[in-house]
């Protein structure tokens, strides 16, 4: 006889909400499941505050800075999603990645959320290359274009 399957009350990844048999008001965690992958499948947050904002948007996210306050407060690191009035935290998960819409560029979770830095400009040498030297530049300028490097990290 085949073992029966057990699952966890949450997914692994998310953390959205599973169904179990026999369960009340099945559509509040349906439709709980269905705000969070509404909201985090752009993967993109507003900002990075260390404090709720004062009118949040339903389903905007946000990452979570380190000392957080008020109703963030112990939620460190997490993203926090605004779905039905409150707020819902999704703990990151090694590998994840978000663009931050306010520094416009991407942040990447390994145990810290970590953005690229851009390398400093060419100088020095006994030969020098002005023209792979520009080249390098417009590489960097357009990485900072496209979000892969902080528009502030220069």
């Amino acid at each position: 006889m085949v073992d029966p399957i057990t699952f966890p009350s949450r997914t692994d990844g998310l953390g959205l909400p599973l169904l179990f048999a026999g369960q009340a008001q099945r559509e509040i965690f349906l439709n709980q499941a269905f705000c969070l992958l509404d909201s985090l499948m752009t993967r993109a947050v507003t900002a990075a505050l260390d404090a709720p904002p004062a009118d949040p948007a339903e389903g905007a996210c946000y990452r979570v800075l380190d000392e957080a306050t008020g109703e963030w407060s112990g939620r460190d690191r997490s993203i926090a999603v605004r779905i039905g009035g409150g707020w819902h935290f999704v703990p990151p998960q090694a590998g994840m990645q978000v663009f931050d819409r306010a520094a416009r560029c991407w942040y990447h979770f390994e145990g810290d959320w970590t953005r690229a830095v851009q390398p400093p400009a060419p100088e020095g040498g006994t030969v020098i290359d002005q023209e792979a030297r520009d080249g390098l530049m417009q590489l960097i300028a357009a990485l900072r274009n496209i979000g892969l490097l902080s528009p502030d990290s220069a």
